[in-house]
């Protein structure tokens, strides 16, 4: 049921580490990105058109640049990601160990 998960976790998160480059570099081209990031040139322009096409990177001819948006998502990545876990402890501990939405015991 969960097995398609961990591989869409792991992309998001190689998407976050292009992010966090492109803010620590900016501007940054596609090749120097894929150095720094120890990442094939091909994964790093697929995550890179994604990040475009969300509104989190803009390419520049001296390259890529992170938007305001990019900047936001970084800001509130620790609250998101702490989020996730309460969510996925829950769903670990199953239904019983969960208060009833009636306040019902």
């Amino acid at each position: 049921m969960l097995e398609k998960l961990k591989p869409e976790i792991e992309l998001i998160g190689r998407h976050l580490e292009v992010v966090r480059v492109v803010v620590a570099h900016e501007p940054i081209g596609i090749m120097k990105l894929a150095e720094v990031l120890g990442l094939p040139y091909h994964r790093v322009r697929y995550s890179l058109r994604v990040l475009e096409q969300q509104g989190y990177i803009r390419a520049t001819p001296a390259g890529a640049r992170a938007t305001p948006e990019a900047h936001a998502v970084l800001r509130g990545l620790d609250a998101e990601i702490d989020d996730l876990i309460a969510l996925l402890k829950q769903m670990k501990t199953g239904a019983a160990e969960r208060p009833d939405p009636a306040g019902e015991p």
